[in-house]
């Protein structure tokens, strides 16, 4: 059976591709940024160092049911990291949302004016979802994720220049 692989891209205007990766590659720190993820805590090992795990829940997804009641989670594992291309991979280990052999690698790119987040993935197709599902929750999630990143480092910009 085929996997599925899509790919998701924000931008993030006035803001340095050295600026966003500290923020990204808090593997721990998720929940700052991703919209409706209300829990992330470290499993295992040191944020930022290959092997760690994160345990992440209470994010919506499209396919969630109202009468569901179940809260979603998956626990994630960082896989790799190079803070010189400002990427890292990180796959699924468990979880309640279906997902089997997921993978995914983001990257921040430098932009003329700014930069951008690249979010790719790929996975078994998921039982109860279609692949748009799929393209909507981490494409939408990432343009949320890039507005709020956009705001704290305004914030902390204009904090500065005061």
């Amino acid at each position: 059976m085929a996997k599925w692989e899509g790919k998701a891209h924000a931008k993030l205007a006035g803001c340095a591709a050295e600026q966003v990766w500290p923020l990204l590659q808090d593997f721990f720190g998720l929940d700052k940024w991703f919209p409706t993820l209300t829990t992330c805590l470290p499993v295992e090992g040191v944020s930022g160092q290959p092997g760690c795990v994160r345990f992440c829940a209470g994010f919506k997804t499209p396919v969630d049911s109202s009468d569901k009641g179940a809260m979603n989670w998956t626990k994630q594992k960082l896989l790799s990291i190079d803070p010189n291309e400002m990427v890292f991979s990180y796959s699924i280990e468990e979880g309640n949302v279906g997902f089997d052999s997921y993978v995914a690698t983001v990257k921040v790119l430098p932009e003329e004016l700014g930069c951008a987040i690249e979010w790719k993935y790929e996975v078994k197709p998921v039982e109860g979802w279609r692949l748009e599902d799929l393209d909507f929750f981490i494409g939408s999630g990432l343009q949320v994720m890039a507005r709020r990143m956009e705001a704290a480092l305004q914030l902390f910009q204009a904090s500065i220049d005061q």
